[in-house]
């Protein structure tokens, strides 16, 4: 559970905020849109929910705990993951082995193992065995997000934060992103929260948060 409580965000030396009095809850088992013009503040706000921003005034609770209080870098490495509009993969490791990096950096040694759960992440996402050692150049963009999730996954977080995550695709492999991402939430008990401005993907979410000017307003208060 992530709760945000009245939170605020202003740039330094800015004059306004980006964020204002934004209040908020996330539950596992549920995909959670925030759709939002751009420029709306709802990147900000995702930085804020993985902290690598803190909020100018409110707070942000996860399972209970500020996260002002928390180890910030485990909380990225453990907690939290990140899904990217533009996949972020590492175009020099194949798919196999940008699935694998999560688990080594928490410190696990890359042994059958390992590969053998990375092999599992990737077919659960429909990424087939052909595909495993293909390199980022080598596949399509709705390939490329497919591995990105699979990469999400083995961090072992409950949460996962994906920005724009069709923004770089066409109809077909967008559908297909977000049902990947409604069925993790659903089957796997993940918190997935997903930034849009599709609002064809807002809609498909279980709960829709819309974004302007910096207010955040649940969709059925509107």
């Amino acid at each position: 559970m992530i709760i945000l409580n009245n939170v605020s965000y202003r740039y330094r030396g800015g004059t306004q905020d980006v964020l204002k009095n934004v209040c908020a809850s996330f539950e596992r088992g549920k995909t959670h849109a925030i759709l939002g013009a751009s420029g709306s503040g709802k990147s900000t706000l995702l930085s804020i929910i993985a902290g690598l921003d803190k909020p100018t005034s409110g707070t942000v609770l996860v399972d209970e705990d500020d996260l002002s209080t928390l180890d910030l870098e485990k909380y990225r490495r453990e907690s939290i993951s990140m899904i990217f509009q533009a996949f972020q993969l590492f175009p020099l490791l194949t798919a196999i082995e940008n699935v694998c990096v999560p688990m080594e950096l928490k410190g696990a040694k890359i042994k059958n193992a390992e590969i053998n759960e990375a092999k599992e992440l990737l077919h659960s996402v429909g990424i087939g065995d052909s595909l495993h050692k293909r390199y980022p150049s080598n596949l399509s963009g709705g390939e490329q997000q497919r591995v990105a999730i699979a990469r999400a996954l083995s961090s072992g977080a409950k949460a996962l934060l994906a920005d724009e995550p069709t923004g770089n695709l066409d109809l077909a492999n967008g559908v297909e992103v977000v049902n990947i991402l409604k069925k993790i939430a659903h089957e796997g008990d993940y918190c997935v929260i997903i930034v849009t401005h599709n609002l064809e993907v807002a809609d498909a979410c279980d709960v829709v948060y819309r974004m302007s000017d910096g207010k955040l307003s649940r969709a059925e208060d509107i």
